[in-house]
């Protein structure tokens, strides 16, 4: 009998789907049972305007998630990323928000919808939404000014929220609106059995850090017996982590989980100086990397560098890398 290693990923948005994916590829060797608990608190693009026109909770990572771990991944992310061109909620929206949304109708809850979703395209694991509560994420940042809802909080071009606060700055606070955002069972007990729990990539307080709000999640990562596995951004985002160096993003993980962390995945890829100095005059990013004087030995945790760089993309992570570091874990290379 084959002992399977159950490992969860606790994310949002495509920094996730790239750990995912590679995940997957591992998954040929029949050992491994994979998680994915999704954030929740989605409202920005096509996402935002299904949420607020039918009252749904968002599908929009729920989507992605699917995709990442169904069988023919291109097919399904073809699908699901595809919208048509006429006007409206429906004309505008991709594909795969509007069959969950379908689905959620069908079945009389979005959870069961979700269930028939991942049995229709052939899901190989388990896509859970950390809560079934309707929350909204909400941030306070370091002038003290609020701001309600996560299209408001991105401040990236493709993102057509408010935009209303000063973005040259970093997240201080971040917060739930609307509810408490109790920790989904499913999430629980998927916490519980793993043996390796990944949190991240993604961007930092609109995708990583909803998750970890929900109300007893921190309870169940400090009862759980798996590693902990932190895999922090390659960059940093204006209007959210601004100025964030890598103890900065390991402090705030821990600020919301608790100190529960056993290892920090860092990367150590070179990116090319004029990716650099693209990323910084047009969207005000910069590199995170491990500066040599940075002292973590009185950490519980082991900050480990890896080669995570996709180069042959945007600066983003690679999914075979990633897959490969979690491959290291699993075969106790680590």
């Amino acid at each position: 009998m084959i002992n399977k290693k159950n490992i969860t990923v606790i994310w949002g948005w495509s920094g996730t789907f790239n750990v995912l994916y590679g995940l997957k590829t591992l998954k040929m060797r029949e050992d491994l049972h994979l998680s994915a608990i999704i954030a929740m608190t989605d409202s920005g693009g096509t996402t935002g305007r299904i949420r607020d026109e039918y009252g749904t909770l968002p599908p929009g990572d729920i989507r992605r998630g699917i995709a990442a771990l169904a069988k023919d991944t291109g097919m399904v992310r073809s699908l699901f990323e595809y919208k048509f061109d006429e006007e409206g909620v429906i004309g505008g929206n991709k594909i795969g928000n509007i069959l969950l949304t379908a689905l959620g109708d069908i079945k009389w809850s979005f959870e069961a919808g979700l269930d028939a979703a991942c049995k229709m395209f052939e899901v190989q694991g388990k896509v859970i939404p950390v809560t079934l509560e309707d929350v909204h994420l909400g941030v306070r940042m370091e002038d003290g000014a609020e701001v309600i809802g996560e299209k408001n909080i991105d401040v990236s071009a493709t993102n057509p929220g408010e935009k209303t606060h000063n973005a040259n700055q970093n997240v201080s606070e971040a917060f739930l609106v609307g509810g408490e955002g109790n920790l989904n069972p499913r999430a629980k007990k998927a916490i519980l059995e793993s043996d390796y729990i990944i949190l991240g990539p993604g961007d930092f307080y609109t995708s990583i850090i909803p998750n970890l709000l929900s109300k007893w999640m921190k309870e169940a990562l400090s009862k759980t017996d798996a590693k902990i596995i932190y895999v922090c951004n390659i960059m940093a985002d204006r209007g959210e982590t601004t100025t964030y160096e890598l103890t900065d993003f390991i402090d705030n993980i821990e600020k919301y989980a608790g100190e529960v962390i056993d290892y920090v995945i860092v990367n150590s890829g070179h990116i090319g100086d004029e990716a650099v100095e693209k990323y910084k005059t047009e969207e005000w990013k910069k590199p995170v990397k491990l500066k040599p004087e940075t002292d973590f030995s009185a950490k519980k945790y082991t900050v480990l560098e890896r080669d995570l760089v996709n180069h042959s993309d945007l600066v983003r992570h690679a999914p075979t890398k990633m897959a490969g570091v979690i491959e290291e874990f699993i075969e106790d290379r680590i």
